[in-house]
């Protein structure tokens, strides 16, 4: 296990194993590569073998929101899992871009009630960008899929009626894991 990686172990399987969608933007190809990789790894290593994930290659960072907005929208997934990298230039419009892209991101997951795991690098240089996508700060696209998975068991617990009665921390780890 990578530094800040959250870990695999422990967390069990959600069953059924959900369908997610996994948007990864083709501009910086080598770092999204890598991202997608871990992406896909942690499904497996929580969810089998991956044929309820579906790969959608999207141009740039700007153009995942579309693409997630209509992934969300036509219903057939239980998560979304969002894939870039934002590296800094000359100019402030890589935050610009990074802003719109996680506001889009927010909007698509509290609109359509699906998780959507935000692996979208914004780094200052490509060995920033390395080192977050495989390198000693872990792999963010593993990250991304974790968290949109964590995030759907404690929605599926919520639906089931767990989330009345856990009104402690304690209770609510229990019914998320009730879920998986």
């Amino acid at each position: 296990m990578r530094r800040n990686e959250p870990p695999t172990r422990g967390r069990a399987a959600l069953n059924p194993p959900p369908r997610v969608a996994v948007v990864v933007s083709r501009y910086n190809e080598s770092v999204t590569d890598a991202l997608l990789e871990g992406a896909a790894e942690a499904y497996a290593d929580r969810c089998g073998d991956g044929s309820s994930v579906f790969f959608v290659p999207a141009p740039g960072a700007f153009e995942i929101t579309v693409i997630a907005a209509e992934l969300a929208a036509c219903g057939r997934y239980d998560a979304i899992v969002a894939l870039g990298c934002i590296i800094k230039g000359e100019t402030t419009h890589d935050q610009h871009l990074a802003a719109a892209v996680t506001r889009s991101l927010t909007n698509i997951s509290a609109v359509h009630r699906i998780p959507v795991g935000l692996g979208v690098l914004t780094v200052n240089n490509e060995k920033q960008a390395r080192e977050r996508a495989g390198g000693r700060w872990g792999n963010k696209g593993s990250e991304a899929m974790h968290a949109a998975l964590d995030t759907l068991a404690v929605l599926r617990a919520i639906r089931k009626g767990a989330g009345a009665a856990a009104n402690r921390v304690g209770t609510t780890r229990r019914a998320a894991k009730g879920a998986r």
